[in-house]
């Protein structure tokens, strides 16, 4: 990895929209799987929970780079494919709180669904509140049943891409550009959604690599 000083953190309007990585997909996909697992192994490991702590501030220390150069370009339902994943939605929601309880609250007045609930956000939700949220879910992850946390996640991508979608119809007529891209974020949670579902689906089988 090329060695930066004083690097910025990096906070994209739309994080989802500005994913980067490295170049060599077979040798990405081989540090991105040994890493990932001597990562969780190690952090798991330490039962002082320090090393957790760490790596839930990361992101908001170091920005996303550094992560993405590991595991951006891994296959979405793998192990460093759904750590990627928990790590944007942080780095989406630390970015922009507002917009996040924005959609989330929306979603969880429409979707008629226990995904709210089983995310575990209060309600209603304020912007803060999601920021201690997802910090919360990513360190169940590391700390906790990998699994639930990524049941979590999902859940959470499920109520934030209905309220996205119903915001969306909401300004077509008047704001169609912001109605394009709440879309597009809709579409984007809703991937996410269905890929964490089915990590944390692998993970019980003892099947997520």
């Amino acid at each position: 990895m090329p060695e930066q000083h004083h690097r910025p953190v990096r906070r994209p309007t739309s994080v989802f929209d500005n994913m980067v990585g490295t170049h060599d997909p077979a040798e990405q996909t081989r540090i991105a799987h040994a890493t990932a697992s001597a990562l969780l192994t190690r952090v798991r490991a330490d039962e002082s929970g320090v090393s957790a702590e760490r790596l839930v501030a990361f992101t908001a220390e170091h920005g996303i780079d550094e992560i993405a150069e590991l595991w951006s370009k891994a296959p979405s339902r793998t192990l460093p494919g759904a750590l990627w994943r928990l790590y944007v939605l942080q780095l989406a929601i630390h970015g922009d709180p507002q917009t996040a309880a924005l959609l989330y609250d929306r979603g969880r007045i429409e979707l008629a669904s226990a995904d709210a609930v089983i995310a575990g956000a209060p309600t209603p939700a304020e912007p803060r509140e999601l920021v201690v949220l997802i910090d919360t879910i990513l360190r169940g992850a590391f700390r906790g049943d990998f699994a639930v946390a990524l049941d979590r996640a999902a859940a959470f991508c499920r109520v934030q891409a209905s309220g996205g979608t119903h915001l969306a119809d909401d300004c077509e007529a008047t704001e169609p550009d912001r109605a394009s891209a709440l879309t597009t974020r809709a579409l984007r949670l809703s991937s996410y959604a269905q890929d964490l579902s089915a990590a944390g689906a692998l993970w019980r089988m003892d099947a997520l690599a």
